[in-house]
């Protein structure tokens, strides 16, 4: 199985999600996909669309642990399952760094998604500093953020983020792709995703990569031609 992720972050607004997911189902439709690949999208809480379409599926970026409740700001599972929603981005560099998500907490999302039955795409990823002190801290630090997780849950995808190669326009060499994901293949037997810069251009040569079965693409998801130029490429 090849999965194609594309995570809009807080981009695009509820109508252009709309034209963009009827593009890309009629899209997907010509291109005949395989049973083998698998397609999510995850908009912004404010773009969520009903997850009905024939072939890709609507995720969501975040949510809180709780089936509803006083926690302003967030949505819990009661608003997911409207949208038939089942799918749940954990652990983003961008929740760990920005918004000051430890692992305790991470831990709590994961188990309490993983208990109602969600496909979770787990990010990791180190910054530039762990990458410079060699593999044995990368794994260590790897390693750290897979603790408490249940990496044997049937629903689990790993998505390797390196923090440094995200937004900048700088993805990781193949070599440290492969490394890295071989290393990962050694904590889990889940999908392993490689994202950071994915692109029409690199997308192709990281699919090919060794221990990749899929990528988890930001900015280049928000185009449907460049978003569909790396489905392709997974053919």
């Amino acid at each position: 199985m090849t999965i194609i992720a594309g995570n809009f972050k807080a981009n695009l607004t509820r109508i252009q999600v709309a034209t963009f997911a009827k593009e890309l189902d009629s899209i997907l439709t010509d291109m005949q996909t395989s049973s083998h690949l698998q397609v999510d999208i995850f908009p912004s809480h404010t773009a969520l669309l009903t997850n009905n379409f024939k072939h890709f599926h609507i995720g969501a970026q975040n949510a809180y642990f709780a089936q509803n409740g006083g926690f302003t700001g967030e949505i819990g599972l009661s608003q997911l399952q409207e949208f038939n929603i089942n799918r749940l981005i954990i652990g983003h560099s961008e929740r760990r760094t920005l918004f000051g998500e430890n692992q305790d907490f991470i831990n709590k999302k994961f188990r309490f998604y993983a208990e109602a039955g969600f496909e979770i795409y787990y990010c990791i990823g180190e910054p530039l500093s762990v990458r410079q002190k060699g593999k044995n801290a990368l794994k260590d630090f790897l390693g750290t953020q897979l603790n408490g997780i249940d990496i044997t849950y049937p629903k689990l995808i790993i998505a390797y983020e390196p923090i440094w190669a995200i937004g900048t326009g700088e993805s990781a060499t193949l070599e440290q792709i492969e490394s890295t994901h071989s290393m990962l293949a050694t904590f889990t037997s889940a999908p392993l995703l490689y994202g950071g810069s994915v692109n029409p251009t690199n997308a192709r040569e990281i699919l090919c990569t060794p221990y990749v079965n899929g990528v988890l693409v930001g900015s280049a998801s928000l185009n449907i031609q460049s978003f569909t130029d790396i489905i392709r490429a997974s053919k």
